[in-house]
């Protein structure tokens, strides 16, 4: 999905809707830029990959895409897994400035353990409850014991804001297979002082569940260049909680 001009900057999603996860802030992304949005391979329009599904592979299929659209040097955007994915194409030299939002990678072993634990059983609920997630969703009390663990403040959320990540989780034939290589692969890599092709800049939600602020000391320790700004009142979509914040890091952050 291409939308607005100026500058290119391309987003990564994370699990979930594929490109429509940046639905509630694209618009106003693209008074300022040209927004190149991505479905990551089995999300969204994309066919899922034919081998193997890795940090890395999936990784390697947006380095791709940048080469193949000419796309050199273009500042990214990530959220959640997709905000692991610009930090690792920035580790590698891949693009310009990046802007991660709550991305994972940075658990411990224990953290991990329950990242699995939790987030997967609330993969099978909402596959379950597949037909019933408009009228569910629609609730302020639906929003809220469904999305508790991935917003700060779910009640306050429109179905519209909500709904394509949700049904994504269940639709998605990537879900499982991403899922998996978060749980079971390597954490992230990280980049020397002075190595990395342009600005980083790391957002994290206080309120996160899913990847918990204690984190962030990991991922800047381990991204020594990085700049750290915290969401307030916010929980592990910064696009759903603080859509204006969030808008806001990624433009004055990136060229």
């Amino acid at each position: 999905m291409r939308r607005g001009t100026g500058k290119p900057l391309l987003l990564v999603h994370g699990l979930g809707a594929g490109w429509r996860s940046w639905s509630p802030i694209i618009d106003e992304l693209a008074e300022s830029r040209e927004v190149v949005a991505v479905d990551l391979p089995g999300f969204g329009e994309t066919p899922p990959l034919t081998g193997e599904v890795s940090i890395a592979t999936l990784t390697d299929s947006v380095a791709d895409f940048i080469r193949e659209q000419g796309l050199d040097g273009v500042s990214t955007a990530g959220q959640s897994m997709g905000g692991r994915m610009v930090l690792e194409l920035a580790r590698r030299g891949v693009g310009g400035d990046a802007v991660a939002l709550d991305p994972g990678g940075f658990w411990s072993d224990r953290e991990r353990v329950v990242f699995g634990a939790t987030l997967r059983p609330s993969i099978v609920a909402v596959r379950a409850l597949r037909g019933m997630l408009p009228a569910l969703l629609g609730n302020p009390v639906g929003r809220t014991l469904l999305l508790a663990q991935l917003s700060a403040r779910p009640w306050a959320l429109s179905r519209e804001t909500v709904l394509p990540d949700v049904r994504g989780l269940a639709d998605s034939p990537a879900t499982g297979p991403a899922l998996d290589a978060l749980i079971k692969g390597p954490k992230q890599q990280g980049a020397a002082a002075g190595s990395v092709p342009g600005r980083v800049t790391i957002g994290w939600g206080r309120r996160d569940l899913v990847t918990v602020p204690r984190q962030a000391a990991r991922a800047q320790e381990l991204f020594p260049d990085a700049m750290l700004h915290w969401f307030e009142r916010c929980g592990h979509f910064p696009q759903w909680d603080a859509p204006h914040e969030a808008t806001r890091l990624i433009l004055d952050n990136t060229d």
